[in-house]
């Protein structure tokens, strides 16, 4: 096993199947599976008793951030992978992010693979808008494939969301995903400053590493948490000045990134004082 894959699902069950179906077959190398269950009404705990796959189960949800930080002290590897469950990985999208690691040779880094997406939301990292299907059952599994050696991204920079891999070693340095973002909106930017305030500079979007994500939102079921006021509360800088100026999101990749103080602007330091 090489990776540790860490999926949180929450009634999700036909996504999950095909997030989990996609990595066996398309992975070029065995991958660790460990899944959270939040409530499982639907089925999920009873499907991943019968597939054999390791899971924690909650009766309520709990949660992106306490969820992963669960799974963790379960895996087995030290490549820790944070996969959503509305995600379908394409063949060989393991190759270049293991390439890459063996490449960088240490553990100060953060990887993501590059998603391709039905809809064009305005991210540079990624590949859209290329509909095949919102949800399995409209999937259009055969046209992705037949569609992918015409598909083609750089690498990027601004490693920051899933699907997302760091060493053990920084997961252990930075304790984690930040439960005072529970159930965890903006708990990814926060993850890359962790990193950052860790001395890592590699924040890397791998674009040969590809995956499809049906854009299955199930923020719309649960109260939010203000991620952007606890970020600039906890750190001292807006989360898109962050992202956009330190991390440099979405840019084509030119190496480590440059030292950036962080130093809060003049609006942030406002906007701090009234958060």
């Amino acid at each position: 096993m090489r990776f540790s894959i860490l999926i949180p699902t929450w009634n999700n069950l036909a996504f999950l199947q095909c997030c989990i179906e996609s990595i066996r077959k398309n992975s070029s190398v065995g991958h660790e599976l460990l899944v959270y269950v939040n409530e499982g009404t639907d089925g999920t705990v009873e499907w991943l008793e019968s597939e054999g796959i390791r899971y924690i189960h909650s009766a309520k949800n709990v949660g992106v951030c306490t969820a992963l930080n669960a799974l963790f002290p379960l895996a087995a590897t030290d490549l820790i992978c944070y996969m959503n469950d509305d995600m379908y990985v394409c063949p060989g999208w393991d190759v270049p992010l293991l390439k890459e690691i063996a490449a960088i040779g240490h553990g100060k880094f953060y990887l993501s693979a590059t998603m391709i997406e039905p809809v064009d939301t305005g991210n540079p990292s990624v590949l859209a808008p290329f509909s095949f299907g919102k949800t399995p059952s409209e999937f259009q599994e055969n046209e992705l494939l037949a569609a992918l050696p015409q598909m083609h991204k750089e690498d990027w920079s601004g490693s920051t969301w899933p699907p997302s891999i760091m060493h053990r070693s920084m997961w252990q340095a930075i304790g984690g995903y930040g439960e005072e973002f529970s159930p965890g909106l903006y708990s990814d930017p926060d993850v890359s400053m962790k990193l950052w305030m860790q001395g890592v500079r590699i924040f890397k979007g791998v674009g040969e590493s590809r995956v499809y994500h049906f854009m299955s939102k199930s923020t719309g079921r649960v109260k939010m948490n203000d991620g952007k006021r606890t970020f600039l509360k906890k750190w001292g800088v807006s989360s898109s000045w962050f992202i956009k100026q330190v991390l440099r999101q979405g840019r084509p990749w030119q190496g480590p990134l440059p030292e950036t103080p962080i130093r809060p602007t003049l609006k942030d330091r406002f906007k701090r004082i009234f958060a």
